[in-house]
C-alpha cells in the first residue's frame, strides 16, 4: 500500500511539472497563429488599399482637360445641329407656302388675261380685289421666309463653327457628323429655293403676258409704260 501511494504521488508530481511545459508551447502556437492571421488580414487590407489609387488614376484620366473639352464640344455640335434642323424645317415650310402663294397669283394673272375684253367694269374691279389680296398674301409669306432664312443662315454659321471647334479639339467624329448634317440641310433648302425661283419666273411671264394683252385691249397703254420696270413688276398698282 505504501509503495502504491509513493508511486501515485510521483505521477502527480511529474504531471505538475509537465503541464506548464505543455501549456507554454500551446500558448505560443496560438499566439503565432494570431499573429499570422493579423499578417494575412494586413496583406488583404493592403491589397484593397492598393486598388484605390488605380481607380483614382483612371477617373483622373477620364476627367482630363482634353477629355472634358471633347465632351463639351460634342454637346455643342449636338445643340447646333438641333438648332439647324429646326430652322431648316421652318424655312422649308415657309418657302413652300410662299411658292404656293406665287402660283396662286400666276393662276389669277392668267385667268384675267384670258378674260380681257369679256368683262364689264364691275367684274374687272372684282377680279382686281382678288388679285390684290393674293399679292398681299404672297408678300407676307415672302417676308416670313426671308426672316427665317436669316435665322437659318445664322444656324448654319454656328454649326460650321462648332464643327471646326470639334476638329481642332480632336473630336473627329463629332466634326464629321456636323459637317455632313450641314451639307444635307443646304441641299434640302436649295431644292426648295429652286422651286420658288421657278414660280417667280412663271409669275414674271404671266405679268408680262397680261400687260401685253391689256395694252391690246386698251390703246392708252403705251409701249413705254409696258417696258417700264415698275409696270412689269406690279401692273396692278395702276388702280391707285
Amino acid at each position: 500500500m505504501a509503495a502504491g501511494s509513493r508511486w501515485l504521488r510521483g505521477c502527480c508530481s511529474l504531471l505538475r511539472h509537465s503541464l506548464p511545459v505543455l501549456a507554454g508551447p500551446g500558448r505560443r502556437c496560438l499566439a503565432g497563429l494570431s499573429r499570422a492571421g493579423q499578417r494575412v488580414a494586413g496583406v488583404g487590407l493592403g491589397v484593397a488599399l492598393c486598388a484605390v489609387p488605380v481607380a483614382e488614376k483612371e477617373s483622373s484620366a477620364s476627367l482630363s482637360n482634353e477629355a472634358l473639352i471633347k465632351r463639351a464640344v460634342s454637346l455643342v455640335t449636338d445643340s447646333t445641329s438641333t438648332l439647324l434642323s429646326q430652322t431648316t424645317y421652318a424655312l422649308i415650310e415657309a418657302l413652300t407656302e410662299y411658292t404656293k402663294a406665287v402660283y396662286t397669283l400666276v393662276s389669277l394673272y392668267k385667268q384675267y388675261a384670258n378674260l380681257l375684253g369679256k368683262l364689264n367694269s364691275e367684274e374687272v374691279d372684282a377680279i382686281w380685289q382678288v388679285v390684290i389680296g393674293a399679292r398681299v398674301d404672297m408678300t407676307t409669306k415672302q417676308q416670313e421666309y426671308l426672316r427665317l432664312e436669316s435665322s437659318w443662315m445664322t444656324a448654319v454659321r454656328l454649326s460650321e463653327m462648332a464643327a471646326e471647334a470639334a476638329y481642332q479639339s480632336g473630336a473627329d467624329q463629332a466634326s464629321v457628323t456636323a459637317r455632313s448634317h450641314i451639307q444635307l440641310v443646304k441641299s434640302q433648302v436649295q431644292e426648295v429655293r429652286q422651286l420658288s425661283q421657278k414660280a417667280e419666273t412663271k409669275l414674271a411671264e404671266a405679268q408680262t403676258e397680261e400687260l401685253i394683252k391689256a395694252q391690246g385691249e386698251d390703246p392708252s397703254l403705251s409701249q413705254g409704260v409696258l417696258g417700264s420696270p415698275e409696270a412689269a413688276e406690279d401692273p396692278y398698282l395702276r388702280e391707285d
